[in-house]
Order: C-alpha cells, then structure tokens, then sequence
C-alpha cells in the first residue's frame, strides 16, 4: 500500500503534478528562517549585548565592602 500510494499522500491523488517537491520548496523555505533568525540573533550580539543581561552586572564593584548577598554558612 505505501508503494502504490506513496507515504506524503495520505488522500491518495494518483497525478504527480498535485504534489509539491520537498527540495526547492522546503529547503529555501529553511534557509530563510536560518537567515532571520541569524539577523535577529546578530542585533542582540552586535547592537545590544546587555539587553538581556542582569542589571546587577552593570553596577560598579567595590573591593572594600562584601555584597549582602553573601553569607558565612555559620
């Protein structure tokens, strides 16, 4: 049965012309979303590498004072 009717065509149109052919259409349909997603990833790199960081990164270090957040365990 999957030879005679082929496993992508599951309501069993015997043309070959109603079919779509995965290579062009699906490949380039891939590459496109690799190419937005590699766009949308690169404006986070280059253009706003903080954007999803943590504020508390961007606050100055003093080496004097031990952050509250710090606790001894005993």
């Amino acid at each position: 049965m999957l030879h005679q009717h082929a496993s992508n065509n599951p309501e069993g149109i015997s043309s070959s012309s109603d079919r779509i052919r995965f290579h062009p259409y699906y490949t380039s349909k891939d590459l496109v979303g690799f190419i937005w997603m590699a766009i949308l990833i690169s404006i986070f790199v280059f253009f706003a590498p903080n954007y999803l960081g943590h504020p508390d990164n961007s606050i100055p270090a003093n080496p004097l004072v031990t952050p509250h957040s710090i606790v001894p365990e005993w």
